[in-house]
Parts: C-alpha cells; structure tokens; sequence
C-alpha cells in the first residue's frame, strides 16, 4: 500500500492510501478525489485522468507509452512530467507520491 497525495489545482490536498496494483486513477476515484473524472474507466482512451508527477517520482513511474503519449494530446496544458493516472500502477516504490491535477480538471 502507498500513500498518494493528490493536489487540485487551488492547492487542495487529498492524501489517501492506495492498494498495490490499482492504477493511481482507481485511487482517486475510490477516495473521491475531484478532478480525475476517468471517463474511459482506466482504458487509456480519453485524457481525463491528466496528472502532473512530482519530479522526485519520475523514475518509479516510468515513461509513457506511446498509446499515453498519443492520449495525452488530447489534454489541456501538458507538461514534460504529465501522465494519465490510469497508466500508473501502485506499488510500494510510490509510497510518498504527489500528483498535482491541472487547472482544465477542476
């Protein structure tokens, strides 16, 4: 189990333990995290759950696939640390994470 904090774009914190093996976005819904509407239900078919990754956490979660990447083009105000939470899965290596919610999902 980690603990992620999720911090709407008016610095609103939402720190919540996630179970290993859900994704990041499976986090904030089950916790009722606002911002991350997850409108594709973790397909990787919409970029609803656009997050920013903390910089200290950008090895633990990876790289963006190119599937991702071809997602996120749909998404407002993308930055080189943006990913769709529903491609990051839970493991112990994040516990401390701190995801920040862009400004068009609030």
């Amino acid at each position: 189990m980690a603990k992620i904090t999720y911090i709407e774009h008016d610095g609103t914190e939402h720190a919540v333990e996630v179970k290993n093996g859900l994704s990041v976005m499976e986090g904030a819904i089950r916790n009722n995290v606002p911002g991350i509407d997850a409108d594709c239900g973790g397909a990787c078919a919409c970029a609803t759950c656009h997050v920013y990754v903390d910089e200290a956490f950008a090895a633990e979660t990876g790289r963006p696939s190119a599937m991702e990447e071809s997602m996120l083009d749909f998404a407002e105000n993308v930055e080189p640390n943006s990913r769709l939470s529903c491609q990051i899965r839970v493991s112990d290596d994040l516990d401390g994470l701190i995801v920040r919610l862009p400004q068009s999902q609030h």
